[in-house]
């Protein structure tokens, strides 16, 4: 009998102004998603997985102390009780990006993982940090994931968490699939130029790479007052072959849903055998700087 998983991830543009109070925005935007989430629980997902920072705009767009104060406990904050709430009412599984704060001064962007009854079951902080100009200043809000790669197993399949300028990444890639991981989310955030081409080759490998599905997500629109570029959308999901084999719209809020048929990895792994030829004793080099 096959393992067949449908999931659902949603791409969304900001739902007010980054000028309104902060509390406000926040609201806004888990207000809108929660109508989008209500959307792919009707679809039939048993999976949705959300945008990075969801519940707000890129506010790494600048640097401006103001926005620690959107910062959360995970799990205890607000955003992530209200959505362990929606899972134990909608019986989904949620993936729940959000800013934390661990104590006082010492915060990471990480996706909380909530289970269909509405438990707690971890986080993944982001591991590599952005500095870049024009625009992703990541390090002025975030201090590197401390958590390694962890999977969570949901029973009828395990999955794992990459955020945004992670993908880049493919070691951390790796360590998902050796982890065990069925499916991966990667939450985005990413705009027009450069990193468009790479939005569509680089984990598509990672899935071929690693014998998993791949889920990625990027937000929609031009957010003000920083206009840094166009949020681009084109969400979508990845087979274990590395093929695409569905994705949304470059340009509205949308709800990308599709059925994940989990006996492609064994036929896929069974056929290339990068577990069983990887040298890891060769690999010291990697990681000796």
């Amino acid at each position: 009998m096959s393992r067949v998983i449908r999931c659902s991830i949603i791409q969304a543009s900001n739902a007010i102004p980054a000028t309104e109070p902060l509390a406000r925005q926040k609201e806004a935007m888990v207000e809108k998603h929660v109508g989008l989430i209500r959307q792919a629980a009707a679809a039939g997902a048993q999976i949705v997985c959300l945008q990075e920072i969801f519940n707000g705009p890129y506010f790494c767009a600048e640097q401006s102390v103001k926005w620690y104060e959107t910062t959360e406990r995970v799990p205890e904050g607000p955003t992530v009780a209200r959505m362990q709430s929606l899972a134990k009412e909608l019986r989904i599984v949620m993936v729940v990006p959000v800013y934390e704060v661990e104590q006082e001064g010492i915060f990471y962007n990480t996706a909380a993982v909530i289970a269909n009854d509405g438990s707690y079951l971890g986080k993944y902080r982001k591991t590599h940090i952005p500095h870049v100009a024009p625009g992703f200043w990541e390090k002025f809000y975030f201090r590197p994931g401390n958590l390694g790669y962890p999977v969570f197993d949901l029973g009828f399949v395990k999955i794992g968490v990459y955020i945004c300028y992670d993908r880049h990444f493919p070691e951390g890639a790796r360590c998902l699939g050796l982890n065990g991981a069925e499916i991966v989310f990667n939450p985005s955030a990413t705009v027009a130029g450069l990193s468009e081409y790479l939005w569509q080759l680089e984990q598509p490998a990672h899935a071929a790479a690693n014998g998993y599905f791949i889920a990625a997500i990027n937000r929609v629109g031009t957010e003000a007052p920083w206009n840094i570029g166009e949020f681009y959308g084109s969400s979508y999901f990845a087979n274990p072959r590395g093929k695409i084999i569905a994705q949304a719209s470059r340009d509205k809020d949308e709800v990308l849903t599709a059925d994940l048929n989990l006996d492609e990895i064994a036929e896929v792994r069974r056929t290339w055998q990068f577990y069983r030829d990887r040298r890891p004793d060769l690999y010291g080099p990697l990681v000796a700087s």
